[in-house]
């Protein structure tokens, strides 16, 4: 870890580990009154921990932001945040069990004062939550800024971040463990497994699962590529020849989900997410209303009228969302008459330039889409923005279905017009074959090289200032520059374009990849580079992500499901559009229609059956988190208090007086 000058009484080096920058005009009575908060103690109301500010860099000049803070904290501290926190950590049994500081010599890894037992994401993780749990007192406004209301119960923290005030607030790099991970990662080519646990170590459970589910993702197409290459090989030219690779389609996009939610939980258990309870979620800080009160947590908060929000959502976001539908509609249909443009002069004057000439429209198309796409998600994030949603997670799953509408009619529209108007195997495997190749080379140019050329740019002129007074023995670059070169990297937005894309190639193969069969080998080379870019973009181009305690990849199982099911029905549709099927049904083509149908809604029924037949969580596992269950429920019940073998029941006011002192009740009752 970076460490800087001590900082406490005790002598012990400050371990700066996330830092805290605020707008350069902040007000110093603002900045005096938070650092007295984030210091003050527990029990009056502080996040009790440590914050220093951060000095003048190398070759300092007057724009750089004075006010950048680093925040640690004791182990003492640290430890007892992992208890409010709900921290999993492996007992000395081999069990992951919730971490108690009455208990901490009962855990596996603590030895000594346990300043080696909590890992660095974890220790970052803690502080933000103190962070996000400071509350406002009796201030009525942040001091030094009027126009800043508080009331009481407040997160203080969320507040400055809404306001401007607050600028950014990010976790430090560990340059030495960063160095390791990304050697051991991404550093050689080399046909082995990702180092999930080293991942989660650094990066927190959330990214070790997306990266588990992109590699689980590569391993599940290998078969369907080695079916898919002889497939291209001997049976290319005849188009109608698919039936055996769609029926493949059928058990493969369905036995695969249920096996990941099996691989998903044995990886939440072994890292301690499995059981983990949810905390309870703040408002946003983009949250507004009139301040009310809320009945659950007892506190002032912002209230927003639900009804309101319902308004917006169907008379304003519903009518937008359509209406873009429409618009990708029209602009398919121009690629249709580009299509039949390009086809027409290729009829006239056959020749290799009008050949090439055929793969223009779909390329050009291709572009197109991923242009919306973007333009979209801007107008999504606002809208959504805009409906005002009071939970974070409320805010992902409105944002995620606008999305994933738009992205799949989008994407998918000319396919599915293609395969069942206009029925033409040819030109759905050409562009099937466009749309999948230009659109991974347009995802790398933006995911990857763009950002790095950009985060290259940034690291010369850092380095060019730095090296003004860098002598050859510091061999390390200064903290102060560390920070600042860190503070200027780009925000690392989450899993949600990653899982996206993922979502789309999905797509690809699982409902058309049986006219185009290289289509999974495409995908697994892509999801190859995807896991050497998306690593090297975590460790070199992106600023460290605060830890994320997840226990599966939440909605977006939700959204592959649901792609499987539309799988199911455009497969036995191809099936039951091949010729091979319709020659069953010579005379009658309703009674295909119907058999088609019946056989799909078995196929969907074998589904679900088979979704239930797979429990999601493995028997060994449900046994260890029963019997975890099982010994904390002995537990309390033996921590409840006895009396004589009986149950004890409250004392009566009475009963605590003396013998002398009751005799006078003792008469009065008998009495009675």
């Amino acid at each position: 870890m970076v460490q800087g000058p001590p900082a406490d009484n005790s002598g012990s080096r400050f371990t700066p580990l996330v830092v805290l920058e605020l707008a350069s005009d902040t007000n110093p009575e603002a900045i005096a009154w938070l650092l007295s908060r984030i210091r003050d103690q527990q029990q009056n109301g502080g996040a009790e921990l440590l914050v220093e500010q951060l000095g003048p860099g190398v070759d300092a000049q007057e724009k750089e932001n004075p006010n950048v803070f680093l925040v640690g904290g004791t182990w003492q501290r640290l430890l007892s945040g992992a208890e409010d926190v709900g921290l999993f950590k492996e007992f000395n049994d081999g069990s992951m069990r919730g971490f108690t500081c009455a208990n901490k010599q009962d855990f596996k890894d603590y030895q000594g004062d346990g300043d080696s037992f909590l890992s660095m994401a974890e220790c970052q993780y803690i502080i933000k939550h103190l962070l996000d749990t400071l509350r406002a007192r009796h201030e009525t406004h942040i001091p030094g800024h009027s126009e800043v209301k508080l009331y009481p119960g407040k997160s203080i923290i969320r507040r400055l971040q809404s306001k401007g005030i607050l600028v950014q607030v990010f976790p430090l790099h560990d340059k030495e463990e960063l160095k390791r991970l990304s050697f051991s990662w991404y550093g050689k080519v080399k046909l082995s497994l990702q180092p999930l646990d080293d991942i989660r170590h650094y990066y927190g459970e959330g990214q070790a699962l997306y990266f588990g589910f992109l590699e689980y993702f590569t391993f599940a197409l290998v078969p369907m590529a080695l079916i898919g290459v002889p497939y291209y090989l001997f049976d290319w030219e005849d188009y109608d020849k698919y039936v055996v690779f769609a029926a493949f389609n059928l058990v493969w996009c369905t036995v695969i989900l249920e096996l990941w939610k099996r691989c998903s939980a044995s990886l939440a258990y072994r890292w301690g997410t499995l059981s983990r309870k949810k905390a309870f979620e703040e408002p946003r800080p983009g949250f507004h209303g009139i301040l009310g009160f809320n009945p659950v947590t007892g506190r002032e908060e912002p209230l927003y009228p639900h009804a309101k929000r319902l308004l917006r959502i169907y008379l304003v976001s519903l009518p937008f969302v359509l209406l873009c539908l429409y618009l990708s509609l029209y602009v398919m249909m121009i690629y249709f008459q580009m299509e039949g443009w390009a086809l027409s002069i290729h009829d006239q004057e056959p020749s290799f330039w009008t050949g090439v000439l055929l793969f223009i429209p779909s390329i050009i198309y291709a572009v197109v889409i991923e242009v919306m796409n973007l333009i979209y998600r801007y107008a999504a994030e606002f809208l959504t923005e805009w409906e005002n949603h009071r939970l974070e997670s409320s805010y992902q799953n409105h944002l995620v279905l606008k999305v994933l509408v738009f992205n799949f009619f989008n994407c998918f529209a000319s396919l599915f017009y293609i395969a069942f108007v206009m029925q033409d195997m040819v030109l759905l495997r050409q562009s099937l074959a466009t749309l999948l190749i230009t659109s991974q080379i347009l995802n790398q140019l933006m995911e990857a090289f763009l950002p790095y050329w950009l985060q290259r740019r940034r690291n010369k002129k850092m380095m060019r200032k730095v090296q003004k007074r860098r002598t050859l023995e510091d061999k390390e670059l200064p903290l102060a520059e560390q920070v600042r070169l860190e503070a200027d990297m780009s925000t690392y937005l989450g899993t949600f374009d990653d899982y996206l894309e993922l979502f789309l190639l999905f797509g690809y193969v699982s409902l058309f990849s049986c006219v185009y069969p290289l289509a999974a080998v495409l995908v697994v080379l892509n999801n190859i580079t995807e896991v050497y870019s998306d690593a090297f973009k975590m460790c070199r181009v992106f600023k460290r992500p605060f830890s994320d305690p997840a226990a599966n990849i939440g909605v977006w199982q939700l959204a592959f499901e649901a792609m499987s099911v539309i799988a199911v029905v455009t497969n036995c549709s191809l099936i039951g559009m091949s010729p091979q099927v319709k020659a069953y049904f010579p005379d009658s083509e309703s009674q295909l229609i119907l058999w088609t149908v019946a056989i799909e809604h078995a196929l969907l029924a074998f589904k679900f059956i088979l979704s239930f037949l797979i429990p999601d969580v493995p028997k060994p596992i449900q046994i260890s988190l029963a019997r975890l269950e099982f010994e904390s429920l002995e537990a309390l019940k033996k921590k409840r208090p006895l009396r004589g073998g009986k149950c004890w029941k409250r004392r009566s006011p009475v009963s605590r007086l003396s013998e002398e002192e009751r005799r006078p009740y003792s008469r009065h009752l008998t009495q009675l």
